[in-house]
């Protein structure tokens, strides 16, 4: 296993580790029994590969689901792997599969933020008359994870990992219009939005919990094409990302973040349980490291197919006055009466 090394806030740590490394390769050596873990999402893509994993490993992992069936069937056979209901949109559901784990007294060790959209073609907007990705990718996790704190506490040394993206270069939090009601929606500047405040998400809740042994981290896992979270584009959209060939069949490069489910979760997987992280938190991670600061210089100039060539975190999803500001918007969206959508 490569050694650990002494780190910086957001800068790498030489962890020896490869944009091409796999689950198998970070969880190699270490043992989770009597861990417990959360993962939402963990019954599709990334999500189930990471379930796969720390239950492998020995953690009695616990998958909170929308789709029952779905989950089930996925799931079926996989030792020390239990589903629970939930729905990331549904704030009584959160509460309710929060409580009900709080109830155990169980510490909670793990909590990997890891289900998400991406890219709806429309404007969508929830009962309370929050848009869809930001609603799903980053408030449900937030209220999900500020419930289940005092179990985070307990475990006397906890992870908190959320699964961001690339993408969160394309759009910053705009914290006066969050749901687009004052300007044009596009796909992907949901998405991107979602993902910063992944990120800032992350930031925030390190700042506030490491003086409890809670540590926290963002990353993006590379372009994983195999998985459902890119249903909403088509093959010409896909070609034009450079994530398929003419022929439709997925590309496999890692160099260039074009990598398996097998590869795209090893970041999370890393995050959650490597002892190199020990010590750290509040970080953005990617390949299988943490990840660099983009320099003002490399900021402007780039499109979304840069995605395969240009690395690095945005310093906006890192500031932490917008982590703050985050964190005072998402507990006051929490907080609000809900309201019908249009």
């Amino acid at each position: 296993m490569p050694t650990t090394v002494s780190p910086s806030p957001q800068c790498p740590i030489q962890s020896g580790f490869t944009a091409a490394s796999t689950t198998s390769d970070v969880i190699a050596g270490i043992d989770l029994a009597g861990k417990v873990a959360i993962v939402t999402g963990g019954y599709a893509g990334l999500g189930l590969e990471t379930a796969r994993t720390l239950a492998a490993a020995g953690a009695s992992v616990i998958v909170p689901a929308r789709d029952l069936a779905k989950a089930r069937a996925v799931l079926n056979g996989i030792e020390r792997v239990d589903i629970e209901s939930m729905d990331l949109l549904d704030r009584h559901s959160i509460d309710t599969f929060a409580d009900r784990f709080l109830a155990s007294e169980r510490p909670l060790h793990i909590l990997v933020n890891s289900a998400g959209i991406m890219a709806l073609p429309t404007l969508t907007l929830d009962a309370r008359g929050y848009e869809h990705h930001f609603a799903v990718n980053h408030l449900g996790h937030f209220q999900l994870t500020r419930k289940l704190l005092p179990a985070l506490r307990r475990a006397n040394g906890a992870r908190v990992v959320s699964v961001s993206a690339w993408a969160h270069r394309l759009s910053n939090v705009v914290f006066h219009d969050p749901f687009f009601q004052g300007r044009e929606y596009q796909p992907m500047l949901g998405y991107a939005q979602s993902k910063t405040a992944n990120i800032l998400f992350a930031a925030g809740l390190d700042m506030r919990e490491q003086r409890h042994g809670v540590r926290a981290f963002s990353l993006h896992p590379g372009s994983i094409v195999t998985t459902d979270l890119g249903r909403n584009f088509d093959q010409d959209q896909l070609r034009a990302f450079g994530v398929i060939d003419s022929e439709g069949r997925p590309i496999l490069d890692p160099q260039k973040q074009l990598k398996t489910v097998e590869q795209g979760a090893a970041t999370q997987v890393w995050c959650a349980t490597s002892p190199q992280l020990d010590g750290i938190g509040g970080v953005y991670c990617e390949n299988v490291e943490v990840a660099r600061l983009v320099p003002p210089e490399e900021s402007t100039n780039w499109g979304p197919a840069d995605s395969t060539k240009k690395l690095g975190v945005m310093p906006y999803a890192v500031d932490p006055d917008g982590a703050e500001r985050l964190w005072a918007l998402s507990e006051a969206l929490l907080d609000a009466t809900p309201r019908q959508s249009a």
